[in-house]
């Protein structure tokens, strides 16, 4: 039975893969436009990554990018797992395509908003709203968990 859970033809799993491999692409982007703009304004960490040309340490753009991404990492990361383990519960495609839907879109969302920058709450907001879709998961794991 397990493996029919992660087989392509198990449609909850299918739609864990999409939108699984779609919020970690979007990470993949975010971090190539942290190195793009570290290159192109020479900002670096490190003096040997300035290859002995000057170099600033510091630069707003670049620490946001930074920021957006660190707090991907932090709320990606459990999404996948979780995302994983939800799909073990049998959720119904229903519930689980909005659970999925709700937190990509929140990080989609939360991107542009870090990066435009929006006026807050709207970063906050996207935040949540992925933070509770990952929670919401959670809870349905550890309820189909218990004996």
């Amino acid at each position: 039975m397990a493996a029919s859970l992660f087989s392509l033809d198990n449609h909850v799993f299918r739609l864990y893969t999409t939108y699984a491999a779609a919020v970690t692409l979007k990470m993949m982007c975010l971090s190539l436009r942290v190195g793009y703009l570290r290159v192109t304004r020479k900002v670096f960490m490190n003096k040997e990554d300035a290859h002995g040309k000057p170099y600033v340490k510091q630069d707003d753009d670049v620490d946001r990018a930074l920021r957006c991404h660190r707090n991907d990492l932090e709320n990606i990361v459990p999404f996948l797992i979780l995302g994983l383990m939800y799909v073990t519960t049998g959720p119904s495609v229903f519930a689980a395509t909005w659970h999925f839907r709700v937190f990509v879109a929140s990080r989609l969302f939360h991107t542009v908003a870090y990066l435009t920058p929006l006026p807050q709450p709207c970063r906050a907001l996207s935040f949540a709203i992925g933070l509770v879709a990952n929670i919401s998961m959670g809870v349905q794991v550890l309820m189909n968990g218990m004996v």
